[in-house]
């Protein structure tokens, strides 16, 4: 405690410094607790479950023949197997106690009068089994509740659904909650905490996975094995390990591949049929659940966390000049208590301490800026990202602030602290008027220290602009659509019971109502929307187009309404877009784009050609329309077909695109009017500007150029000022014989050029240094650049050329000031 008032009364006897320390250390540990708060969210965090460690993943389903249907568990089809397959898989564990299934989905929920959109989890009645999982209150599903298809009605909510949909009332279990229009009695809710097993995908209720074909109208793919859509996991037996898991069930699954699916196989070649025997059942630490959300954001994660490593490690470098100078000031205090008794370990802990409390006051500093840093994130990401996650500053958080607090503590501290106890005694108290005096140990140290900081902010202000370039490159790229002026939203019918020719009724009617709506120049629909991270292939039959095997006959689709190039700007190549007489009996009919004419050797007049999906040709092509981004904005074209979405009765959810000139906080509360006056018990999902979408297609781009710019630029401005304090400094310990120089007719441009040489000389060393570290980072983050290189040498030059014009900016102060030196003054100096 002792050391600890002296400490504090140390610190408030320079609170300039004290300041500078704090926040500095405050912004460098609350950059990297923001990050480590996220990365331990997605890449870290394991799921609240017993045993975790004992979970895996199925996956490496590849090739598999047929059709597949992915959601956020894994959007990659490797991950997704039959029904029937999961029954095998399930009824023999071998290595495992237990093998489960699941599936999330969106359903339109009534509970207490209340209708809203909510998650929902198809699970198969081993799933809360084999996690583990107990219930809140009621129960859970076993494996005797998804025996029969379609004949078990329960539902399972979540504790946070619970919570603050249904105020935790206790009398829920019994109730009736309707969803996507069929009553399931609610039977238990589950554990606190548990939301699923998909990362970043929250469930608010699970549903036997056998209740799909009840809820999903048209649904038929339990009997299918070449209908791909359940992710599977299951949990180890005890002392087994993952490689002797994956050995045993492979057994298994080949057994099943060969005697039973292989003869299912039809119109594949030899060697697809080869691969299809051969393809082995990975098996995956599952422990963290399933999901791409991790996956796709590690690398963006490693790097806003090095980054922010790389802002610490140049604050921790300014406070290590801070304390060397302050103890160049209390040499003489230093020397008086060890003549007076005091041991070097003494004093060693003293200034440990006081290091220590600097980091301490800079870590609870550090959470502020951590919790306005995250709150900065959510702004930056779409919504249905931004509540999946929950950007809070946990136990975890916290102990991490608190070692990092720590290490910083004794890392800024120790060298100086070092230096400070070792003075020459004799000639301190000889010389002891309290001003300052250095070793060339510490002089060698801190223009180190400088130097790295160099170093460290030119690789950062690299990096920068690289995704800087990158982001332009985004901005820059030609979508095939006119997105200014153009409103997007999405409903889904089926959700509220709708099917066949009455979900058609329905989409005509919103187009009825909304093009009403004044302002509104035209409105058109598609099945699959426009940039909104959706794929959708299938394999197809085109005239003149060779049937082999091994070809590649797949093409993107989508289903599309009247009027929908016109609406969205995709230019009209050559014939005609759909009409309104293009409906339900009238002749089948598709337009395709170029890179579809190009891929199936159409030639030069594709209209009037036929194709069609499966093996028989029934649609004529009646217009080509141009190239346009299919999924994302950084996706390559693709080569894709259009049917009209009113010769097709079983679209569940459609997207709407309205052309107006009208301002959208006008227009958008206009639409939602219009599609409530033909159900309101309709939800509206996803209503917003074209514009809006597209910046949320590139969130992720967005966030890291955002973010890396923005710690750039902070290492750069502590750059500057560790530069700045140093030079400062060497200037005080220099005031003598700058003052000689003076005396002796120096001109004071050689004065300034003495200073600057020095600055010269470590931003050199620094800049060169920070190239070869930007190299480095660049190779390592190609894969999330677009359009320019890792080493783009424009961007390199420009990050060297800005540092080097901050340094000598901050040098020039020092500069400027060295040839204000009074040489009477300088020689009175000491």
């Amino acid at each position: 405690m002792r050391n600890l008032r002296l400490a504090i009364r140390t610190l408030r006897r320079t609170p300039l410094v004290t300041g500078i320390a704090v926040l500095s250390l405050a912004l460098g540990i609350g950059a990297n607790t923001a990050i480590y708060s996220l990365f331990n969210e997605l890449l870290i965090q394991p799921l609240p479950v017993p045993h975790p460690e004992q979970l895996v993943l199925f996956g490496g389903n590849m090739p598999a023949p047929g059709s597949h249907q992915s959601t956020s568990a894994g959007k990659d089809t490797k991950w997704v197997f039959s029904y029937p397959m999961f029954r095998d898989l399930e009824s023999r564990p071998g290595p495992f106690s237990g093998v489960a299934a699941h599936e999330d989905f969106v359903a339109n929920v009534v509970a207490h009068g209340n209708t809203r959109m909510a998650n929902g989890e198809y699970v198969s009645g081993s799933y809360f089994p084999v996690l583990g999982i107990k219930p809140a209150i009621g129960r859970l599903f076993s494996i005797t509740d998804d025996r029969v298809i379609g004949g078990h009605p329960f539902v399972i909510l979540s504790h946070a659904y619970w919570t603050n949909q249904l105020g935790s009332d206790p009398t829920v279990i019994g109730q009736v909650m309707i969803v996507n229009g069929q009553p399931l009695r609610i039977v238990g809710v589950s554990a606190r905490g548990f939301e699923g097993t998909t990362i970043g995908y929250k469930a608010d209720f699970f549903v036997p996975i056998t209740m799909r074909g009840r809820l999903d109208a048209g649904f038929n793919g339990y009997l299918q094995r070449r209908y791909y859509w359940v992710y599977i996991f299951a949990r180890l037996q005890p002392h087994v390990t993952l490689t002797q898991a994956a050995a045993r069930e492979n057994v298994l699954y080949h057994r099943i591949i060969n005697d039973v699916e292989v003869p299912l196989q039809k119109g594949v070649s030899e060697s697809m049929l080869a691969r299809f025997k051969a393809k082995p059942l990975a098996l995956l630490d599952g422990r963290r659940g399933s999901g791409d959300l991790g996956q796709d954001t590690r690398m963006p994660l490693l790097l806003l966390f090095g980054t922010a490593l790389f802002v610490l490690a140049i604050a921790c470098a300014n406070i290590a000049n801070l304390l060397l100078a302050r103890a160049a000031t209390r040499s003489t205090e230093v020397a008086v208590r060890l003549s007076l008794g005091a041991t070097q370990a003494q004093l060693l802990a003293q200034l440990l301490t006081e290091s220590l409390l600097l980091a301490t006051i800079g870590g609870l500093a550090g959470l502020a800026v951590a919790w306005v840093t995250l709150r900065g994130m959510v702004l930056l990401l779409p919504e249905n990202v931004a509540s999946s996650l929950a950007f809070t500053l946990d136990a975890r958080a916290a102990s991490f602030t608190v070692m990092v607090s720590v290490t910083t503590g004794l890392l800024v501290g120790l060298f100086p602290a070092l230096q400070a106890i070792r003075p020459d005694i004799v000639n301190t108290l000889r010389n002891g008027s309290g001003k300052t005096s250095a070793t060339r140990g510490s002089r060698r140290f801190r223009t180190a220290l400088v130097t790295a900081q160099i170093a460290l902010s030119t690789a950062l202000l690299a990096s920068a602009g690289l995704f800087i370039r990158s982001l332009e490159n985004v901005s820059r790229v030609t979508l095939g659509v006119d997105i200014d002026g153009l409103t997007t939203f999405r409903v889904m019918p089926t959700l509220n019971g709708y099917a066949g020719s009455r979900m058609q009724e329905v989409y005509a009617a919103i187009e009825r109502e909304v093009a009403a709506v004044p302002g509104v120049r035209s409105i058109a629909a598609s099945r699959v929307q426009v940039i909104g991270g959706n794929n959708w292939t299938r394999d197809l039959v085109v005239q003149g187009y060779p049937r082999t095997p091994d070809l590649s006959k797949d093409s993107y689709y989508n289903a599309v309404g009247p009027g929908f190039f016109s609406t969205i700007g995709e230019r009209i190549v050559s014939g005609r877009e759909f009409t309104a007489s293009d409906v339900l009996h009238a002749p089948r009919v598709a337009v395709v784009n170029e890179m579809f004419v190009k891929k199936f050797n159409l030639g030069s007049d594709p209209v009037g050609k036929m194709i069609g999906e499966g093996d028989t040709l029934t649609h004529v092509i009646v217009g080509v329309v141009s190239d346009s981004r299919y999924s994302d904005v950084k996706q390559e074209l693709r080569p894709v077909y259009f049917l009209p979405y009113k010769q097709d009765t079983t679209a569940g959810a459609m997207s709407f695109y309205v052309r107006s000139a009208v301002t959208p906080n006008v227009l958008l509360p206009r639409i939602r009017a219009a599609v409530t006056r033909v159900d309101p018990t309709l939800p509206i999902l996803g209503l917003k500007t074209m514009p809006q979408q597209i910046r949320e297609d590139v969130y992720l781009d967005r966030m890291i150029t955002t973010l890396t710019a923005a710690f750039a630029a902070l290492a750069t401005l502590l750059a500057a000022i560790g530069l700045y304090g140093v030079l400062a400094y060497s200037v005080v310990q220099r005031t003598k014989e700058i003052g000689v120089r003076i005396a002796l007719g120096a001109d004071p441009r050689a004065i300034v050029v003495m200073v600057l040489r020095s600055v010269g000389t470590m931003t050199m060393a620094g800049a060169l240094i920070g190239i070869v570290a930007a190299v480095g980072i660049g190779r390592a983050t190609q894969s999330l650049l677009f359009g320019v290189n890792g080493s783009d040498p424009t961007v390199l030059l420009a990050a060297a050329i800005g540092l080097t014009v901050v340094a000598f900016a901050a040098g020039s102060i020092p500069a400027w000031r060295a040839t204000r030196v009074d040489p009477v003054t300088a020689v009175k100096y000491e």
